[in-house]
């Protein structure tokens, strides 16, 4: 099933605790991938499992669930370019490496 990175930041970005938000396909051995949420936190104090868990809750109310991030990663900033456009693949490869790192 497609889902759509675009459909998802704009969900994440109303919730009162995150001031920045980009959305990725990470590996997951059941699915093969699975939504992750990397989020900059208004307050970094505030990061955590409760505010992870609150972003998760806040996103099912209005999204389909299979559209839901299942995990959510913070960041005191995220990658731009200097355009301003989220640099997503720096993400992904990041994340990419960390899998490889995994199975090695």
């Amino acid at each position: 099933m497609n889902i759509y990175p675009a459909e998802i930041e704009p969900v994440l970005l109303k919730h009162p605790g995150v001031a920045d938000a980009a959305v990725i396909g990470v590996p997951n051995a059941e699915w093969g991938q699975e939504v992750k949420a990397v989020v900059q936190p208004v307050s970094m104090a505030d990061a955590g499992p409760a505010l992870a868990t609150d972003i998760i809750d806040f996103t099912h109310r209005h999204l389909a669930r299979y559209k839901c991030p299942r995990s959510v990663d913070f960041r005191e900033t995220l990658p731009r370019l200097p355009s301003g456009k989220l640099y997503k693949r720096h993400l992904r490869d990041e994340y990419a490496a960390l899998q490889e790192g995994n199975t090695t």
